[in-house]
């Protein structure tokens, strides 16, 4: 099949790149946009390494097809923060140490950007129930639920 024409708002900025149909919405990310903080990990939705925002809703960024984001708002790690100042996610995953290699971690600050806007007051239980779907080697989770909640604490004030 050709390639077809894929126009989708990227970080608030429209963006377009001719693709096969089969192309995966994180591939559409990562080789046409160069956006490489959405991160590969398993090719079958099993690892939410690439967990994105699409139209604000979380998700495996491995499960889209690119065509099938036309025309959507696509939010990735790139966009979270506003300029030089970090979102509040990602500055608490750096000052509660919720990572070691990092891997996981755009996948995990997305999820999280969602979970904390239906659940703006999580429990320690919501929040290691939200990140079922996303899978850390290296860390206990203890140090991404701290940050999680010190997030929750500073986007409520």
């Amino acid at each position: 099949m050709p390639n077809q024409t894929v126009t989708l708002t990227v970080n608030g900025t429209s963006r377009s790149a001719a693709v096969e149909p089969r192309t995966l919405l994180v591939h559409l990310l990562r080789d046409h946009l160069d956006l490489t903080g959405t991160h590969i990990g398993c090719d079958t939705s099993q690892c939410g390494a690439c967990t994105v925002l699409l139209d604000g809703k979380a998700v495996k960024s491995c499960a889209v097809l690119a065509v099938q984001a036309e025309g959507c708002k696509v939010t990735t790690i790139e966009g979270l923060a506003d300029g030089a100042t970090l979102h509040p996610l990602q500055q608490a995953f750096w000052e509660k140490h919720g990572l070691q290699c990092g891997f996981c971690t755009p996948g995990i600050i997305m999820m999280a950007a969602e979970f904390l806007q239906t659940t703006p007051r999580p429990s320690e239980a919501e929040i290691r129930h939200a990140l079922d779907g996303n899978f850390c080697r290296c860390t206990g989770y203890q140090n991404i639920v701290a940050a999680i909640q010190s997030a929750a604490v500073a986007l409520a004030k």
